[in-house]
């Protein structure tokens, strides 16, 4: 540490107070959002963290184990738990059903861990960009990842019988999926190269850049709506709406690295996010990047929302909802919020998932269905609580 650092955070210099602010933001007790310090929570000590952390991965194991078990083929927990144990060379003296073997190995497990990765990525997607905003209502689809996605996967299932046939033998079933990722990376790239004047990212920019991003991209689904055959627009429609139904593990293994570094990274940017909240200005002075922390953040979660979109289809309010649920609760400390976040994005979309598939067996309602009648009636009660104590969000 430079002699000068050392003595710009003496106390009396201004970011020697900077430094002080950015403690108390950590340490004792903070506001919700830009509220006019009218409403604030205290921080959540690491002992208390660590419990919070543990009753949510213990509740997403519950849930993950009940989704694999509940389903068109019930699945007895002797033979759940036979069956995995199996797998790690643990054989229990119960016999096991091929059936529910075949079943649960080759359908429901990939299935379940899918939705826990998406609903990770998602949720942990939106914390970080709330926190780039600096506002707690603010989602991913905000920058085009989505529309953009949507865009690619569209242009794919109407013109996709046009590509050569060894282009289209060589991807096989992830035509669709690569063309929805780089969709949702080329609007990203677009929006973030038209934010950026002499190497300095505007925020600001960047939101209204987003917005016309997601309309030139919904006109241009929309248009290719019109091309469409019968067949094509049912997959449209579906592809839509979401779902979890083209989970195998082929597309598990090629979506799990990618949320995976999303997921390793991103807490190591809760310092900066939680200097963020004083503004860009006071988190300069207290050392941090916020050009670096920009890029990382913008990236992150182009990759993780891009990779999920591209094999689930669009997956609604999960980025919204969670992140602004464990900061109602909990407080805005992003050393909890992202990892937290993460847990319950997992939690919510396998639970969506359940009910996608027992709700109307044998049909499934499409997931996203399910997270906008979760998300939905939360986000107007969350508008409704807000303005009733004069709340600016």
């Amino acid at each position: 540490m430079s002699a000068s650092w050392k003595a710009s955070t003496q106390p009396g210099s201004q970011s020697g107070k900077l430094s002080d602010a950015l403690s108390n933001l950590t340490s004792a007790s903070v506001p919700l959002a830009d509220t006019g310090g009218r409403t604030h929570h205290p921080a959540v000590k690491a002992s208390n963290r660590t419990a919070i952390l543990s009753i949510l991965g213990v509740l997403l194991l519950f849930v993950t184990l009940l989704s694999a078990a509940i389903g068109a083929v019930s699945i007895p927990f002797s033979q759940l738990s036979a069956i995995l144990l199996s797998k790690i060379g643990i054989h229990l003296p119960v016999e096991i059903d091929p059936r529910a073997d075949l079943v649960l190995t080759g359908i429901r497990l990939p299935r379940v861990l899918l939705g826990v990765l998406a609903g990770m990525a998602l949720a942990v997607s939106g914390a970080l960009m709330q926190g780039l905003f600096r506002n707690p209502l603010a989602d991913p689809a905000l920058i085009g990842i989505s529309s953009g996605s949507s865009f690619g996967a569209s242009l794919m299932i109407v013109f996709g019988s046009t590509l050569p046939g060894f282009v289209a033998s060589s991807l096989g079933l992830f035509t669709i999926a690569l063309a929805a990722f780089a969709g949702g990376l080329m609007v990203t790239f677009i929006v973030y190269t038209i934010s950026t004047r002499d190497s300095q990212t505007s925020v600001a920019t960047m939101l209204l850049a987003g917005i016309a991003m997601n309309a030139l991209c919904g006109a241009g689904t929309g248009g290719l709506i019109l091309f469409s055959t019968d067949t094509q627009l049912r997959d449209l429609t579906f592809w839509s709406l979401g779902s979890l139904g083209a989970a195998t593990w082929q597309t598990l293994a090629v979506v799990a690295p990618f949320v995976i570094i999303v997921l390793i990274i991103s807490p190591w940017l809760a310092r900066a996010l939680n200097a963020l909240l004083l503004g860009e200005s006071a988190a300069h002075h207290l050392g941090i990047e916020t050009q670096r922390v920009k890029r990382l953040v913008i990236l992150l979660s182009a990759l993780a929302v891009g990779a999920v979109t591209a094999v689930t289809g669009l997956i609604g309010f999960v980025g919204l909802v969670v992140p602004h649920l464990i900061r109602l609760t909990f407080g805005p400390d992003h050393r909890l919020l992202l990892p937290a976040s993460a847990l319950l994005g997992g939690i919510l979309l396998v639970f969506s998932d359940l009910l996608a598939r027992i709700l109307l067996q044998p049909a499934e309602i499409p997931i996203g269905i399910i997270t906008a009648l979760f998300g939905a009636p939360f986000f107007l009660w969350l508008l409704m609580y807000g303005f009733s104590r004069n709340l600016r969000v």
